[in-house]
This record gives structure tokens, sequence and C-alpha cells, in this order.
């Protein structure tokens, strides 16, 4: 009852962590939410199945499952007759999905799926979708195709393959997506069997029909029935499910570091202000325990209520979040919202939790204070640092310096990372340390003005060095708010100098053939340029190892006569050591159609992206993955490049290396700029609240000031330098906290691009966050010391 009485006494000073509190559960909900409804799901292609059977997988060279080793012509025969006969299966076909893209007048037609938009005829069946007009296809070059593309029956459409342009006749008409060839030209195009969709019989017992099935599939793969069938997605959905994912993680990330490290400020700056009520506690008999629990039932219960409102904000969030996402081309298409439990006791626990966290420490100091010593101002309190802190500071400090120096050589996928972490930890380092930095850093921030003789700015410069640590605890969330400012910011602008600078020094003097339109080259625009680096890419597996397991790893085909001899394959050193290969030592490689190659390994190499990790011939690709397409052609400055060749475009260095550019840098910048709304946003909310507890807890100091003469209007101008005093210093540490940390990545930068990469910072965004924390605080604290003003005079 005491705990519930406090927090509905005290409502105004546990303000400041409930709206902490409540954004950022918001946040969390918002983002799980997103989260939970873009999980995989079962693709319109595939509505018509009762169940896929599925090869088996393979992993990684990290170990994770990953690709379905597909079946060859010859091991699918026998399965797909063994299946076709199980009770209730109306029909076992196999599911093909290979590489089709229309051709009209002369431009390849816009298909985000048109990687996988080609099928057999059988196909039509898993969906199902419905014969318009028309008739199936039956020779080599007849086609089905969408109702859509409005190409009439009997009509000619120009299909672009992995082959190149191909004319077929337009036999029929269907009412979904994609382009529907006879069995035996798909079957050519795809020889390798990656799933068989099984079509159930009318009334069918689909419980019946699973089991049997995977009677008759033994130990040859897998039946998945379901929601299960979801694990077949198309790769243009599954590469916006990433990039989403990884969106979505960061933003999760920062917001939960961010609400720890509000939350935790403001109650160890709401507990100090107590102390004199503690105090008072522990003189009528209350026990250090009861003390310590009373806080963390008051935080409990603040993080509870918080934690409600804050997943009501979040769902109603949740569209705006999917709308902004959806813009940016990072989640599934046609994505519905869906508002499970589990995202929303999730986000509220974690509200309680970090509440109650925050508020251990905080509740340990005051509980240990004998109770007369708490009735008067405590000596912690004016010294700022005890021991404890003393040691988790300069520990922390240690690992964030050693995070930053990580980040140098950290690899590019982990460069951002790192960097976060990096200034993560240093945040934290600079929070537990500020009672020491802050009074001398307000002494020198308010030198110049000593000289004028007023009292303003010795009363200034008065609170943190009287009160260093309540004077932290109001620094802390401008440290945060600043130094995330200044970290992604300047991680953008030091990758928007670096990686094309880098990428035009590689390819210089060369002209790159880039896809326009379609998701690679085809054979086609490869013989147009045949002179220059052309890799044909394709997934394959690495038969043996300790446990007998398939690794799968990305396979390239090149042209180049170093790397391309037949029957040899040339290793990076990484993927060779995990491999466990060694130069001259035999290799067996299992290949998209399902065939096994064995390869001499002819040579292991230092690792060079530009080569490859595992190079075999082109011809050899090709010749085992008809569907794969070619990536960007490098051809060299004495050869002529062309874009005659639908669906490519010419770039020199400069312009291809700001194009490849561009298309991260447009997913970068977007994170970004929600990352820093977040964090300035966040920190802004946090400064507000704190700079008002801490005005409404000196109130006995405005009334000692007004007694001893001092007017409104020099009351709210000291309120006024106090607060932008802290500011100005929790906005310097700020800055300094990531400049490890960027210093850091443009080393690491510089050496993986080659070229001089500086740190660059966004003045821009540094004045942004700096100008929106100082009116927010300067604002919250005029507004509480105006209202104790007034209340003194009534």
């Amino acid at each position: 009852m005491l705990i519930l009485a406090n927090v509905r006494e005290r409502r105004s000073a546990f303000l400041g962590a409930f709206v902490a509190v409540l954004v950022g559960v918001a946040l969390i909900t918002a983002t799980l939410v997103v989260h939970d409804s873009a999980r995989p799901r079962v693709q319109p292609r595939h509505a018509g199945t009762a169940a896929l059977a599925l090869p088996p997988q393979a992993r990684d060279l990290d170990g994770s499952p990953e690709d379905r080793i597909p079946w060859s012509a010859a091991e699918a025969g026998p399965l797909l007759t063994a299946l076709d006969r199980v009770p209730g299966v109306a029909a076992a076909v196999p599911d093909r999905a290979f590489y089709a893209q229309a051709i009209v007048d002369g431009e390849p037609v816009a298909d985000d799926g048109a990687l996988e938009a080609g099928h057999g005829w059988s196909g039509v069946r898993t969906a199902p979708y419905e014969l318009v007009v028309g008739r199936a296809p039956r020779g080599e070059h007849e086609v089905v195709v969408d109702q859509a593309l409005g190409v009439p029956v009997g009509g000619a459409l120009t299909v672009n393959l992995a082959q190149g342009r191909t004319r077929f006749t337009v036999v029929g008409t269907v009412d979904g997506p994609g382009y529907y060839f006879s069995e035996t030209f798909a079957a050519r195009q795809q020889p390798g069997v990656r799933a068989v969709a099984l079509i159930a019989e009318p009334g069918a017992d689909t419980g019946a029909l699973a089991a049997a099935a995977r009677r008759a599939l033994g130990g040859s793969g897998s039946l998945v029935v379901g929601d299960a069938r979801a694990e077949l997605q198309p790769a243009h959905v599954e590469h916006r499910r990433f990039l989403g994912t990884q969106l979505i993680g960061a933003m999760a990330v920062l917001a939960l570091f961010t609400t720890v490290f509000v939350v935790a400020s403001m109650l160890v700056l709401a507990t100090g202000l107590r102390r004199r009520e503690l105090g008072l506690l522990r003189t009528l008999g209350a026990a250090p325990g009861q003390i310590h629990r009373m806080i963390l039932g008051e935080a409990a219960v603040v993080g509870l209520l918080g934690s409600l409102a804050g997943c009501a904000a979040g769902v109603a969030g949740a569209p705006l979040l999917r709308s902004i996402l959806d813009r940016l081309d990072v989640i599934p298409p046609d994505m519905r919202l869906t508002v499970a439990a589990w995202p929303l006791l999730t986000a509220c626990a974690i509200g309680v939790g970090v509440s109650t966290a925050g508020a251990w420490a905080a509740g340990r100091r005051a509980a240990r204070v004998a109770p007369v010593e708490a009735l008067f101002e405590s000596p912690d309190a004016q010294r700022g640092m005890g021991r404890g802190r003393w040691i988790a500071g300069l520990g922390v400090l240690g690992t964030g310096v050693l995070l930053a120096l990580g980040t140098a050589v950290a690899s590019a996928e982990n460069r951002i990372s790192a960097a976060l972490a990096a200034t993560m930890a240093l945040i934290v380092a600079a929070a537990l340390l500020a009672p020491v930095l802050v009074g001398p850093l307000g002494r020198l921030l308010t030198a110049p003005f000593r000289r004028s003789g007023a009292a303003g700015p010795v009363l200034i410069r008065a609170e943190p060095t009287a009160h260093p640590g309540r004077a932290a605890s109001l620094v802390a969330p401008v440290v945060a708010a600043v130094g995330f400012a200044v970290l992604l910011s300047g991680m953008v602008e030091t990758m928007r100098v670096a990686y094309p600078a880098g990428e035009a020094l590689k390819v210089a003097g060369q002209t790159i053939v880039t896809p326009d339109g379609t998701p690679g080259h085809t054979d086609e625009v490869v013989a147009a340029h045949p002179v220059g680096k052309a890799a044909l890419p394709t997934r394959a597996f690495v038969l043996g190892g300790a446990e007998g397991d398939a690794t799968v790893l990305d396979v390239l085909g090149s042209r180049d006569r170093r790397w391309s001899r037949p029957g040899e394959a040339v290793l990076g050193a990484r993927v060779a050591g995990q491999l466990g290969l060694k130069q001259g030592q035999y290799v067996s490689v299992r290949f998209a159609d399902g065939a096994v190659v064995g390869l001499r390994v002819g040579a292991v190499l230092p690792d060079d992206p530009a080569r490859g990790d595992f190079v075999v011939a082109r011809d050899l690709v090709r010749a085992h993955d008809p569907a794969a397409l070619t990536d960007d052609i490098f051809v060299p400055g004495d050869a002529e490049a062309t874009d005659s060749v639908p669906g490519t475009a010419l770039h020199d260095a400069a312009a291809y290396a700001l194009a490849d550019y561009e298309t991260d840098a447009r997913l970068t910048d977007s994170l970004a700029a929600l990352l820093i709304v977040i964090a300035v946003g966040y920190g802004v909310i946090a400064v507000a609240n704190s700079m008002a507890m801490a005005a409404h807890g000196r109130r006995r100091d405005l009334a000692v000031m007004k007694s001893a003469g001092a007017t409104d209007r020099q009351l709210l101008l000291l309120s006024a330098g106090e607060t932008a005093l802290i500011v100005t210093v929790g906005a310097a540490l700020g800055l300094l906290v990531p400049l490890a940390p960027l210093a850091g990545m443009a080393s690491g930068l510089a050496e993986s691009t080659s070229s001089d990469v500086t740190l660059h910072l966004n003045a821009a965004t540094l004045a942004t966050a700096v100008a929106g924390t100082l009116l927010a605080a300067v604002t919250a604290g005029l507004a509480v010391t105006t209202r104790t003003l007034r209340r003194m005079v009534s």
C-alpha cells in the first residue's frame, strides 16, 4: 500500500521515468509487431498444395542450416512416382522456378520476381491458377502467360532467359503471374528438383496424406505442411525481409539501450532528490531492505504503467513504421500487420525489467545511508563518485576503448555494429565518470564570464561543482542523444566518401556493364563482351567433412584463364581452411542440377573479394546451372563495351562506384535518419523530464535566494544558465565519445578500400541535436521554475 501511495502522491516526480518507459516500450512494441508480421508466409504460388516435399538441407561455413540440396533428375524420378501413388494425392508436381522476363518494345518488363518467374506447365496447379483462354504449352517455343501482360493468344512474345532473348508463341493466358513452359523445356532450364508439390484429391485427409508421403520419402528428404510451406520464399522477398530485419533490429537495440540508460539516470536522480524522505523512514524504523524493496516496487509500478501505455502507443504506431519501411522497400510486398500476444508481453516485460534494474543501484545506495546522516546533505552527493562507480566507470571505459580499436580491424559487414557497440560502452563510461568531469568542464566554460563581476556566472558554475552527482544525472541523456547523433551521421558521411573512392580505384580505366531492369546478365550479354571479367555465380555444395555433411557456398564461374582450368578449383585461404582443403587435394562438389563433380584444388590464394572464394571454370557452372545469371561485366579500357542488348547499362569507374554505393546509401541514410530521430527524440524527452525534476527538487534553494532579494527574472535567468551549462557539458562529452569509434572506422575503411579516408562529421546534424536538447531542457526548466515561483507568491 505504501508503494502505491508513494507513486500516487509523487506522480510528478515519477513522470519522467513513466514517459521514458512509455516511449521505449512503444518503439520496441512497434518493431516487434512489424517483425512478427513480416514472418515468412505461404506464397500464393503454393496455396493449392497440401504439402511440399523438400530435399535434405546443407549447412553454411558457420554451421547454420541453409539451402536445400536439389535432387538430380535420376533421384527425382523414383520419388515423383512414389509420391504420386500416395493415397489422397492427385498429383506430385516438380516445383521448378527459373529466370524468365518479358521484353516488350525493346525493354524488359519490370518484375521483382523475374528471377523465379519461369515454371513448367504443371506449376499452375500449385497455386492454383485457372486457364482463362487458350491451351497448355506443348512445343519448345510455346508459353502461357499472365493475362495482365496483355499479350493475346496467338501473339509473339520475346522472353529473356538465362541464354538470352527467345521468341515464343503465346498459346494461353492464366489469372496469375509467371511464364509457363512445357515440362520438357522447364526441365532443361532447371534440371535439379528443389521441391515436389503434392496436390490433394478433393476431400482427402491431409494428415493421413502427409504421414504416407513421409514414409514414401524415407530418408531422401522431408515433408512440410500448413504454415511450414512458407519455407520456400522468392529471392526478392527474402532479400527485403533480410534488409527489414537488419533495420528493425538496429532500431530495437538502440531503443532498448536508450531506455535502459535514460530510465536508470532518471531513477537515480529521483531517488537522490528523496534523501530526506527516505531518511525519515529510516528514523521511524524502516530497515535498509524495506527501503530497497519499496524503491524497487515503485519502479516496478511505474514501469508497468508505462509499459501498458507504451504497448498501446506501439500498436497504434506500427502502421506508421510499416509505411516507412514499405517506402524503403525493406518489407515483403503485401505484408499485413497482425498483432500477436508475444510482442506485447515481451515489450511489457522489458519495460518492467528496465525500470526495476534502473532502480536497483539507486535503491541500494539510498538504503545504506544511516537514519541521521540521511537527513542532511550526503557527502557522497557532494563528492559524486564512490569506489564502485570508479571501478565500473574505468572498466567500461577500457572496454569501450578496446571496442573502438576493434572497429578498425572489423570486417565490412561488422564495422557498423562494432562502432555502435563501442559508442554504447563509451556513453555508459561517460555517464559513470561524469561527476568528476562536469565540475572542471563547467569551470572551463564559465571562466570567460568571471571577469564581469556579476554573481550569475558564479552561481551557475557552483551547481555542477557543489552537486556533481545530480549534475551527472542531468548530463547523461544529453551525452546519449548527441553521441548517437554524431556517430550515426559521421558514419554516413565517412562511408559516403570512402566507398565510392575505393570502388572507383579498383575498377579505374574499365567500362562496367550493369543490369538495367533485369536481375543479372544473360549469356547473350556476355557474348557481346568477349573480353573482361564476367563472373557466373551459383550455389553449390561441397561434400564430405568430419560428419559427412554438405556445405553450401557461393561458387563463381570465371573465364579468366588464371582461374578457369578444367577440372580444377581455386580457393581463398579462409574458405580452404574452413573446409580443411589444401592445394592438390580433391573435393566433390554437387551442383544445382544434382550432379556431383570431382575437382582438384589447383591453388589456395590469399582472400580476394574481386576473385572469389571458390572459383571454377565458367563453362562448368553453365553446364550444371542453366538458369544462372552473370554478375556485372568489367570490360578493359582497350576493349569495346555495348548496351545494345536490352536490360544493360554502361558506366565508367566513377559513375559505377557512385551508382553502386547509392544502392546501399539510400538504405544506410534512411537507417541512420531513423536511428538519429529515435536517439535525439528520446534524448530530448529525457532531458526535458530530467530538468523539470531537478528544478522541482530545488524549490527550497529558490526560496532561499528569493528571500535574499533575488527577483523572479534573475532566478529564471539563473535556471536557464544552469540548464544551458549542463547541456553544453553533455554536448561536449557527446561529441568526444564517438570520435574514437569513428576514427577506427575511418582507418578500417582506408585499409579495405586502399584510399585515403579521413573522419567526416555532419555539422548540421550535430547542431540540430544540440539545439533540440538545449531548447527542450531550458523550456522544461523555466516552466517548472515559473510554476514554483508563482506558488511562493500565492
